[in-house]
């Protein structure tokens, strides 16, 4: 077939699918430019994609509730009697152990900018303690080398980047002498993409030899484990568990032997830390029971009337809110990917920027497009046993979103402030506080120095 053929033959498809428009420019295109476009139409299912504009963009279909709903079972993060105690111990154990065999690996996802921090660049290069304002990475970094050194073991740590930011990523890890860490023990692979629609369905340039995308969401990590070659790389180890957490939280315990044991005590294959909600309506997912599996449903998803509803001691029925901290077993990603499973898709309405018709960059000043991502929280009902524990907020949970007020750069540092003052006192040391009980001066403790 001649190319001139194989061209007709793809604009066929594309008008057949109301997608011809991405070839409008082709006759503006050097060789090298047409290349480009072509390798970007070969990556895509049109038929799949024609069932998500359907389904995603050109409707906004309302969130429909379980048939069964019911607050999801959870260990809390203190034992509540003599046989749960040891229970717990022997988790503790367990979870020592496991990570001391090279069983457990970390796993950020870190394919986001700082740009709602007010910081060009990849998010995890953010400076976010509070006096010498080491990264993310770098914290990330020193929690990994301790483990490493206490466990005496090796502990792999698997970074995913998305194409935004996965050669500024690469650059700043061997800048960085990948902060100590043997770089052999250190994948960094990048996740998925998937093409932005305009929101009367039609897919995005954002130029004119390319197709406008996004990352996949964090649902798409358990598929990129597999594409990459990471999964493969945690079997060739002998990893059993991926301790699962987000960049932007630098009060993340990485290697909890409490949680891990329990995962692997339960033989869960995909298990959650939560956190009991400030009130009925802080923006955290929701921990239920949907239909007898463990599930989350998103805060905006919820009814009001579920989110306020109180047990008989006065506390909410749904406290528990997902933090994004999970154990995930290497052979649950493996299952899911033999079999060619996909999550489900969130819809999006975002400005996306755009070529118009004349072929002229446009920067939209309103939402003028639909983003489709996945999110992890969503492989919880696939797994055949799903388990959760309950953490204390002020020791686990800082997420830096923002740059000032509620999940911000300023919070988090003022957490690790407040974390720092509790261990000293812990250890017997008094630390001066204000009239609010807040600590009264800047302290900094590695997390891998208290891990010690």
């Amino acid at each position: 077939m001649t190319d001139q053929n194989k061209l007709q033959n793809l604009k066929t498809v594309l008008k057949k699918y109301g997608q011809g428009h991405i070839l409008a420019f082709w006759d503006r295109l050097d060789p090298a430019m047409q290349g480009r476009l072509l390798a970007q139409i070969a990556q895509m299912d049109f038929a799949q994609l024609d069932r998500w504009r359907e389904e995603f963009v050109l409707t906004a279909s309302p969130f429909k509730l379980p048939d069964k709903l019911a607050p999801a079972p959870f260990y809390h993060n203190q034992p509540s009697d003599a046989g749960q105690r040891a229970k717990y111990d022997q988790a503790r154990q367990f979870g020592d152990k496991l990570i001391s065999q090279g069983k457990v690996a970390a796993f950020v996802v870190a394919g986001g900018q700082g740009t709602r921090l007010g910081f060009d660049g990849p998010k995890g290069n953010f400076p976010i303690s509070p006096i010498k304002n080491k990264t993310l990475f770098q914290i990330f970094a020193e929690g990994i080398s301790v483990a490493c050194k206490k466990y005496k073991t090796n502990c792999p740590w698997y970074v995913m980047t998305s194409p935004l930011n996965h050669q500024p990523t690469l650059d700043i890890f061997s800048a960085s002498n990948y902060y100590g860490l043997n770089k052999n023990d250190i994948f960094i692979f990048q996740q998925g993409t998937l093409p932005n629609f305009s929101l009367d369905g039609k897919i995005l340039l954002s130029d004119i030899d390319t197709i406008a995308t996004s990352p996949d969401g964090h649902g798409g990590s358990l598929r990129a484990l597999y594409n990459s070659g990471a999964l493969a790389d945690m079997q060739k180890r002998g990893i059993e568990f991926v301790s699962y957490y987000q960049v932007d939280n630098p009060l993340i315990n990485i290697f909890d032997p409490l949680f891990i044991g329990l995962h692997a005590l339960d033989k869960a294959e995909m298990s959650s830390k939560a956190l009991s909600k400030t009130g009925p309506f802080e923006k955290l997912g929701n921990f239920c029971l949907a239909d007898d599996k463990v599930s989350v449903i998103e805060y905006s998803d919820l009814p009001n009337d579920l989110a306020e509803k109180t047990n008989p001691d006065g506390s909410l029925a749904f406290e528990l809110g997902s933090i994004a901290i999970h154990i995930i077993s290497v052979s649950f990603v493996e299952r899911l990917n033999s079999h060619g499973f996909s999550l489900p898709l969130h819809r999006a309405v975002k400005k996306i920027p755009y070529v118009s018709d004349d072929g002229k960059r446009v920067e939209p000043k309103e939402p003028n497009g639909v983003k489709l991502e996945s999110f992890v929280f969503d492989a919880l009902p696939l797994a055949k046993k799903s388990i959760i524990l309950q953490t204390i907020r002020s020791e686990e949970f800082g997420p830096a979103k923002n740059a000032t007020g509620v999940d911000s750069a300023q919070s988090a540092r003022q957490m690790m402030v407040d974390r720092a003052a509790s261990w000293l006192e812990s250890a017997g040391v008094k630390v001066p506080r204000k009239a609010d009980g807040s600590p009264d001066c800047v302290i900094e403790i590695s997390p891998g120095f208290a891990l010690t």
